[in-house]
């Protein structure tokens, strides 16, 4: 069945579901990513196909990530792109499932408590995947200083820190205090009531003491590792 322009009613219009910026890699030198949530498990299996033909005829190069990535979600991306890589921690999916050899800076992630890891690891997958090497340190927030301080030959290495912290968001400023190279804060709503789904630890972060320290959205790994690989950049 056709509508009045001859399409057919039912079909899915690539062009209805995303208009993907495939230029984006020649333009910024790192291609678009796809963030799942709020999208149907059926447009983002569009998405994925439209990505796959692109790379087969050279419209596009380098490594897709569908970041926010649910189980339907993720089983879409999969049945179109069946070897990417998916870290159901992060839920992220990166296609080719392989990282660029890495290039410039080190990116250290410190990641303030094991709850706060699926966005420590979005935001170390995705420095990978934009070329940079990546180090991920679990489970050092304020209550164990001990545990930051035994880390200060990683602080000395990185060309840039992303910490990732909910509750009390205190982490940055004591990571920023012990290093040269800057630091991306990432706040999480990781908390008890009172964190206020992540705004607790985003005026912490954005009313450091000290000097060098950006602060992303909350949750927000995935923007916290893309700005981490374009500091890190040779």
């Amino acid at each position: 069945m056709a509508d009045a322009g001859g399409s057919s009613v039912g079909a899915t219009d690539p062009f209805e579901v995303a208009e993907l910026d495939l230029g984006r890699r020649a333009r910024r030198g790192y291609p678009e990513a796809i963030y799942c949530e709020g999208k149907t498990p059926e447009q983002v299996r569009t998405i994925a196909e439209r990505l796959r033909d692109a790379a087969a005829d050279g419209t596009t190069s380098g490594a897709v990530l569908f970041t926010r990535a649910g189980v339907e979600h993720a089983e879409a991306v999969l049945d179109i792109l069946p070897n990417a890589l998916h870290d159901k921690t992060a839920r992220l999916l990166a296609w080719p499932p392989d990282p660029p050899a890495p290039s410039g800076g080190l990116v250290a992630v410190f990641c303030a408590g094991t709850s706060d890891l699926p966005v420590a690891r979005e935001a170390v997958l995705t420095a990978r995947f934009l070329g940079r090497e990546t180090d991920l340190v679990v489970d050092v927030g304020v209550a164990g200083l001990h545990r930051v301080l035994a880390r200060r030959d990683l602080i000395d290495r990185a060309r840039v820190i992303v910490v990732v912290a909910g509750m009390d968001g205190a982490l940055p400023s004591v990571v920023a205090g012990l290093a040269a190279s800057p630091v991306v804060a990432v706040p999480t709503s990781v908390g008890y009531g009172a964190a206020f789904g992540g705004l607790a630890p985003l005026l912490a972060m954005l009313n450091a003491c000290s000097p060098g320290v950006g602060v992303v959205n909350i949750d927000n790994g995935y923007g916290a590792g893309h700005l981490a690989a374009q500091i890190a950049a040779p």
